[in-house]
């Protein structure tokens, strides 16, 4: 959850509570206060439907490392020794079943890997002549298939998580606007006591951060100067 929708729904939770605490019979207050409870728990399923989505995403990124590393010092490893062996017997086989030094992509991995796999298969007969061990090449396409479902457990958990962070800041903002509407009658309520009045208040702010310039109340404009006078800004 980024910040600025985290501040919005910790105001309405605090909004919530103080209006729990002095209560309103008005029909109107009441509903204000009951959409703002809808509001507050759709917004903690949002953020734990956003949270789960991260780790999702965590968690897939973490097994594609995994199966990557292993793939490429051992079975992708082993078939292009091989290869190279057999090279003798079919040329080709150099060229398609070499390994690639150096970073690259998940996607050209996989790509690249499947071709790998693929073109040892059909050349299996002639490999295994020249030292293929086959369950090697039995757990490559193990290990791809696992590849494949964690890029598609990846893929749900980032569409999870941004779909829940985009209406996040929506139900945010819901809260903000709802808060606004309760809080003219609070203040009405509350013209003739401070304290209440000043709690109310606290209660309703939503904090900025340091140099954002943000609230949700507008600040009044600077008073001129002595006699009247209006310099304009250095």
């Amino acid at each position: 959850m980024n910040a600025k929708s985290r501040r919005k729904l910790e105001m309405g939770a605090r909004a919530l509570d103080f209006s729990r605490a002095h209560p309103d019979a008005s029909p109107g207050y009441t509903a204000a206060m009951t959409r703002l409870e809808e509001r507050l728990a759709r917004g903690e399923q949002l953020a734990s439907q956003q949270r789960e989505g991260l780790l999702e995403v965590r968690a897939a990124t973490a097994r594609k490392m995994e199966l990557r590393r292993a793939m490429r010092q051992a079975h992708l490893s082993h078939l292009a020794q091989v290869a190279k062996v057999a090279a003798r017997e079919v040329p080709e086989l150099a060229q398609k079943l070499v390994l690639r030094p150096g970073p690259t992509t998940y996607l050209a991995f996989r790509t690249a890997a499947r071709g790998m796999a693929a073109e040892a298969q059909n050349q299996k007969e002639v490999l295994v002549k020249h030292g293929l061990v086959e369950t090697v090449l039995d757990n490559l396409v193990q290990a791809l298939d696992q590849f494949d479902a964690a890029t598609e457990q990846g893929a749900g958990g980032r569409q999870a998580h941004v779909g829940a962070s985009a209406e996040l800041k929506a139900v945010a903002d819901e809260v903000v606007q709802i808060v606004n509407v309760m809080d003219g009658l609070n203040r009405y309520r509350f013209m003739n006591d401070a304290e209440l009045l000043a709690a109310w208040e606290s209660a309703s702010n939503v904090l900025a951060t340091p140099g954002s310039g943000t609230s949700t109340r507008p600040t009044p404009d600077p008073a001129p100067p002595a006699g009247g006078e209006i310099r304009p800004a250095a």
